[in-house]
Order: C-alpha cells, then sequence, then structure tokens
C-alpha cells in the first residue's frame, strides 16, 4: 500500500487512512512526527506505524518496515530494515529499542557509521563497523558488542579494529576495547586483549604498542612507550627502547604548560652499551618562565655521557652533527625603552677525532644593557653596553666591559631616507693568564660614523601574463672608523662575520667585540620587487650589491690571517621568488672580479605543479671548503604509488653528505612508508636508518614514523592524505 496523508493517531482508536500526521508531544520536548503506510494506534497510549514508517524527532531519523512508539515511556521499537539516523551518526540493523527522549536502548545486528570530530582546519573523520548489538546508554554513550572498527570506505576492509566489547563515552572523550585485534589485508598483526584510547584527539593515560625501527649502528630498535597525562598541561612519556646490538635503554620525558611557565625534561640512560661497555646516558631540561610582564628567564642545560652518544644512538642527523651542547640560564628585564638581562653560559663540546672543535669559551657571567630612544631633539639615541667575564679550561681569560652609544638623525620623505650616525665604542679588558708581553689590562676606543641613504621607485608592470607592481630600491651607504691597534686584545667570542647581502650594510666584519675592523667604505645596492597589486604579496625579488673602499683593511682577526687590499669587495647577487605557477627558484652569488672567480654560488629550483608532487633542484659551492650537489623529490608513480628521495653528494670530498629513499602508497584508507636512511654521522663514517610504517586514516601509526625525516629532507613535502588530521585518536606509534 503506498504512502497516503500523515494521520493524527491520538484521534482515532484505529484507522486505515488519515489526514495528516501525528503530533505526539511529551512535556518539554520536541514533537514527535510519524509517517507510514499504515497507521494504527491508541490515544495517549500507541501508535503503531507499518509500511514505509518515519519517525522524527529532532535531529533523531528512524525508518522501519514497522514502528512502534509507546506514548507514556517515550519508547520506540523497530524491526524490518531499521534505519537510524543522529546527528552526523547513521546506524542500520534488524531492531531497534529506543527511549527517545533518553537515549536509552538496543540495536541489533546493527551497521554504523559515526562521524568522529577533529582538529579544526579538518573534515570530520567517519568511522563505520558493524555489531551484533549497539547498546545506547545516553546520548553520547555506546556499547558495542562483537563489533568491528574502520576509517575505510563501504566496501573497502582493508584494515579493521575486531573487538569483543567497545564502550565509546563521549562525555569523557574515552574509548575502552576489549579482546581486539587489528587485521590489516585479512591478516591479524596487532592483538589488545584490553586498552583506552581517546576520542576526538584527546590525550589519554595508556600504554602504547612498540615502536619497531632499524639503524646500522644499532640494530634493530623496538620502543614500548608508555603516556600518563598527569594534568591537562602536564604529561610524562616513559619509554624503553631495545636495541638489538647494544641493550636495553630506559627514555622519559616530563612536559609542562602554565601560564608564566613551561618547559620540558628528558633523559636517557643504557646501563651497559655491549658494543662499546660503558654506561652511556643524555640529559635535557629547558625551562621558561615569565615572572612578570617585564621579568623572565629560561635554562637551558644539556649533557650527554660521551663524545659518541648522538652519533651511535640518534638516527637523526642533525642531532648526530652537533658538536656544543648548551649549559645556560638566563634573566631578562624589560623596560619598555630599555632591557638588562644576565646570563651565565658554559658548553660540553662533542669532540670528533677525525675533526677536532676548539671548545667555545664560556660566559660567567655576562650582563647586558640595551636601550633605544626615538624622538629625543629631533634624534634617535642608542645605547649597547656589556660586561662579560669569559672561562676556559686552558686558554687566557679574563674580563670585558663594552660601552656604545650612538645618535642617529633619520630624514624621511615620501620615496627617500637619509639618516646620519655617530657612536663611539670603547671596551676594556682584564685579563688572566695572558701571552707574555701582554699587559693585563687592554683599552681600545674609537667613533663610528655612518651615513644611509635610499629612494624607492614604483611602477605597474606585466611578468608572465600577470600584473605586478614592480620596485626599485637603490641604497647608498657610507661608514669611517678610524684605526686602532687590535693585535694584543685576544680572541673570546669573535670571528670574521659572514659576507652576505645584510653583513654588507654592517659596522663590523667581525662577529662580537674583540676586534672592530677600520673602514673608509661606501656600499651600493638595489633592490627590486614584483608585487601583487591587490595583496601586496611579493612574488619576486631582485637583489644585487658590492663595496668600493678608499682605504686598505689594517686590523686583522689575527697575526696569520692577511687583511684585504682589493678596492672592492666581491660582487653579491640574488635573485628569489616564484616564477611561474609551478616554478620557483631561490638563488645567490658572491664573485670575486679581481680573481674571476666564484667565492660562493647557491642554486635551489623547485617544480611543484600540485600537492604531493615535488621536484627540488639545488647546488651549493664555497672555495675551498663546498660543492654539493643535492637533488630530492617526491612524485606519483601510478596506482597509489610516491616516491620520496634525496642524494646530497659532496662532489668536493667525493662521499655521500646524505641519501635517502623510500616508496609511499596510498590505500585509500591507509598509508604504507618504507624510508632507508643513509648519512655522515662524523668524519669517515657514516650511520643508516630503516622506516617503516603503516598509518590507518583517523586511527592509528604503526612502525617507525619518517615523517619529520621526509619534512627535512624533501623540501615542500605534502603527506598523501592531506585531509585528515594531524593527531589521531588512537596513535599507536606517535
Amino acid at each position: 500500500m503506498r504512502k497516503i496523508a500523515p494521520v493524527l493517531a491520538l484521534l482515532f482508536c484505529a484507522a486505515t487512512a488519515a489526514a495528516r500526521e501525528p503530533q505526539l508531544m511529551p512535556p518539554a520536548q520536541e514533537p514527535v512526527t510519524i509517517n507510514a503506510d499504515r497507521i494504527e494506534g491508541y490515544a495517549n497510549q500507541e501508535t503503531s506505524a507499518i509500511g514505509n514508517a518515519e519517525l522524527r524527532r529532532g535531529e533523531v531519523s528512524i525508518h522501519a518496515e514497522r514502528l512502534r512508539y509507546i506514548y507514556a515511556t517515550d519508547e520506540v521499537q523497530a524491526s524490518g530494515g531499521v534505519r537510524l539516523s543522529r546527528g552526523g551518526d547513521r546506524m542500520s540493523g534488524t531492531g531497534l529499542r529506543l527511549r527517545v527522549r533518553d537515549s536509552i536502548g538496543q540495536f541489533d545486528q546493527a551497521d554504523y557509521e559515526f562521524a568522529l570530530r577533529s582538529r579544526a582546519g579538518y573534515g570530520p573523520v567517519r568511522a563505520r563497523g558493524k555489531a551484533d548489538v549497539i547498546k545506547f546508554e545516553s546520548k553520547d554513550k555506546y556499547q558495542l558488542e562483537n563489533a568491528s572498527f574502520t576509517t575505510c570506505k563501504p566496501g573497502n576492509d582493508d584494515w579493521y579494529m575486531q573487538v569483543g566489547e567497545l564502550d565509546l563515552d563521549m562525555t569523557r572523550d574515552v574509548g575502552v576495547a576489549r579482546r581486539g585485534k587489528l587485521v590489516f589485508k585479512g591478516m591479524p598483526i596487532v592483538y589488545v586483549p584490553w586498552v583506552d584510547f581517546p576520542l576526538h584527539n584527546q590525550r589519554k593515560t595508556g600504554l602504547l604498542p612498540p615502536t619497531i625501527g632499524s639503524s646500522g649502528k644499532s640494530g634493530v630498535e623496538i620502543a614500548t612507550p608508555f603516556y600518563v597525562n598527569l594534568a591537562p598541561n602536564r604529561d610524562l612519556t616513559i619509554e624503553p627502547r631495545e636495541l638489538s646490538k647494544r641493550g636495553l635503554q630506559l627514555a622519559a620525558q616530563f612536559r609542562y604548560l602554565d601560564r608564566k611557565y613551561d618547559g620540558s625534561a628528558r633523559f636517557e640512560n643504557l646501563s651497559n652499551d655491549r658494543v662499546r661497555n660503558i654506561h652511556r646516558y643524555a640529559t635535557t631540561l629547558q625551562h621558561n618562565q615569565r615572572f612578570t610582564s617585564n621579568l623572565t628567564g629560561y635554562v637551558n642545560i644539556n649533557k650527554v655521557s660521551d663524545d659518541n652518544y648522538f652519533r651511535d644512538l640518534s638516527s637523526r642527523i642533525n642531532l648526530t652533527s652537533q658538536t656544543t651542547l648548551p649549559r645556560e640560564g638566563l634573566l631578562s628585564y624589560s623596560g619598555g625603552w630599555w632591557t638588562a638581562s644576565a646570563r651565565a653560559q658554559r658548553f660540553q663540546t662533542l669532540q670528533d677525532p677525525a675533526n677536532p672543535v676548539v671548545e667555545p669559551y664560556g660566559r660567567l657571567p655576562q650582563f647586558t644593557l640595551n636601550a633605544a630612544r626615538q624622538y629625543v631633539g629631533g634624534a634617535d639615541l642608542a645605547l649597547a653596553s656589556e660586561f662579560v667575564q669569559f672561562y676556559h679550561p686552558t686558554s687566557v681569560v679574563g674580563g670585558r666591559l663594552m660601552l656604545y652609544p650612538s645618535a642617529s638623525l633619520p630624514m624621511i620623505l615620501p620615496g627617500a631616507y637619509l639618516t646620519p650616525k655617530l657612536g663611539f665604542h670603547s671596551t676594556s679588558y682584564g685579563l688572566e693568564r695572558n701571552a707574555a708581553g701582554t699587559p693585563d689590562s687592554i683599552r681600545r676606543a674609537l667613533p663610528i660614523a655612518s651615513l644611509d641613504s635610499g629612494l624607492s621607485f614604483e611602477r605597474d608592470t606585466a611578468f608572465g601574463g600577470q600584473k605586478y607592481r614592480q620596485t626599485l630600491e637603490p641604497r647608498l651607504y657610507y661608514l669611517y672608523v678610524p684605526y686602532r691597534d687590535q693585535s694584543r686584545i685576544p680572541l673570546f667570542d669573535t670571528g670574521l662575520a659572514d659576507f652576505n647581502y645584510a653583513q654588507i650594510f654592517s659596522e663590523n666584519l667581525f662577529n662580537g667585540s674583540d676586534r672592530i675592523a677600520d673602514a673608509n667604505q661606501v656600499t651600493v645596492a638595489a633592490t627590486s620587487r614584483l608585487l601583487s597589486p591587490s595583496s601586496g604579496q611579493e612574488a619576486l625579488k631582485a637583489t644585487v650589491g658590492q663595496r668600493f673602499y678608499f682605504d686598505n683593511q689594517q686590523v686583522a682577526l689575527d697575526n696569520v690571517t692577511p687583511t684585504r687590499t682589493d678596492k672592492t669587495s666581491d660582487f653579491l647577487a640574488a635573485l628569489s621568488g616564484r616564477v611561474s605557477r609551478n616554478w620557483s627558484l631561490d638563488s645567490a652569488l658572491q664573485y670575486n672580479s679581481h680573481r674571476n672567480f666564484f667565492q660562493r654560488l647557491g642554486v635551489g629550483v623547485r617544480y611543484q605543479p600540485e600537492t604531493a608532487k615535488v621536484l627540488n633542484l639545488g647546488y651549493r659551492f664555497t672555495r675551498d671548503s663546498l660543492s654539493q650537489l643535492d637533488v630530492s623529490a617526491q612524485w606519483p608513480l601510478g596506482r597509489g604509488w610516491y616516491g620520496v628521495g634525496r642524494y646530497n653528494y659532496s662532489t668536493r670530498d667525493n662521499r655521500l653528505v646524505e641519501g635517502l629513499a623510500g616508496f609511499e602508497y596510498n590505500g585509500g584508507c591507509w598509508i604504507g612508508r618504507l624510508v632507508l636512511q643513509r648519512f655522515a654521522a662524523a668524519t669517515g663514517t657514516s650511520t643508516s636508518a630503516l622506516f617503516v610504517q603503516l598509518e590507518l586514516n583517523g586511527f592509528s601509526r604503526i612502525g617507525s614514523n619518517p615523517l619529520e625525516t621526509l619534512k627535512r629532507n624533501v623540501p615542500g613535502y605534502s603527506r598523501i592524505n592531506q585531509t585528515r588530521p594531524d593527531t589521531l585518536p588512537f596513535d599507536f606509534y606517535e
């Protein structure tokens, strides 16, 4: 019988046809409406709907072949092709009993689909599965018996979680699974007798299944982390890590966050390294403190047991390449136009026998006072000052007091500026253990004068079929510093500054205060930019610059390094930006016109037509020290396969600096990753690491995580399942 007009069942004891649909209104509740081919009922007692039956109340919708609604208990009983929709959740099964007002009831032989909430900026993760029974304990509490769980689309069961019991409590963002196993491609890969896990990306105390990886120096690595959610702003992770070649390592990390402080502490301990037969450990403590709105401080303490700790036990090149570990504390006070700080600093130096490094000086203590006031009688006033006591176990030590007041007079017009500046740099030293013939006290004072000027022009133009606003910004900078003999001053923290576009406008070609270079020179430079006329965003930038010297340089870094006698500096040029929709460029060069060679050259080109499709080509050259070819890519290979790789080769040393090769596979609801990495750990030695990961979209990652390594090695790398949240609700291995 086809559906006819709805019936107001409360007005009839029995009816086979109706004029309008019923409006059942329990107190303070939304009305219940029922549609069906046939409706029967008793006034204020119950209504039965037969054939294409439908019951609605608010966001709840129930469809079935037969429906029975009991008014007194607000209960609906449904059978035959039952479908329930509530918010973003949908279920279907053979039978349903539900107290609509209280959301208490039971669904038999049910298929379900839940919308799990995700982080802002991402769409919801949809989970589905089957269950013999779904018990509704309240609107936000479910209990599933003999159930499966997956985020794969219907018709795809590449992976699923099979559990005896599954409790979902949305009010506490907690799920509990009992007697479970994770099945991938029809094969159980993880058994879980009992586990509780967070919903909606919240943190939850619990044991995480192990991380599995491999490295050339430590062998097979298996870690079993345990996460403790101590408080909303504190957590602790304890991670036993078994290294097949070396033994058992225990690591623990404590993190905390508050309105006035934050930080973390990490400790690693390997009681007996079977390879080196020694006790090995590492400690890191980082703490930031905001005492008041003006007074802040931090502590950063790092220590390892031996020089080779990171080279032997880490699979990250940024750790294995470390040579100095800071141990320092700082207090800083900001008074608005002035700031003051106090710091104590030392270092642990990690030596590479094939390439030893000089231990840096410690600062015990260091005090600074810096101030800047603008528009004081039309001038800008500034003060830079410092007192520091340098410490070293073997070399000359002493204290240094530096004062540098200055005044500048900026004159700014539309499209032009002119800024003369005059300062007086004064430095005093008190030395101990100094070389023979060097006095215990040394003083140096000299004026510093400069004149900075520039112009700015604009015009509308077109490039690559797009309209832009082009600028031309010439700049002229003159610097004068008289000569002072500084050959007897020791080098505590000073070295030759890197020569680049920013440095050619600086007042000193040395870093630190132990050397102030004499200067009588002018810098000529120009910059041109292509800007979007609507947003002002920079699309392309070109820069050129060069210094012209009127006198030879006399101040040297030491008695060995020669001073400059050329009348011009190396020529600098750079071009960077997006040259087309898919191509971008970042290049810079330093050319010595007197000797007709490049001192430095860096070229980087990126082709990125779409997400997860990028190719990077680069070359870096520094005369007498560096020559590296760098190629990296992430590229689709077809049928869900992607290749990732990097080849960074030193043509000067004829060796691989860092190499990476791997594959990713997008299975729709899961991602597989296999990545092999090899890199130079120390002079003449290399190490390898193997990453194998299975990522189940919206649920878990299993295996060793290569994502950080891929992002660092392949600029522009994209996850091939970008729409999923960064944090998974049940993350075994993260």
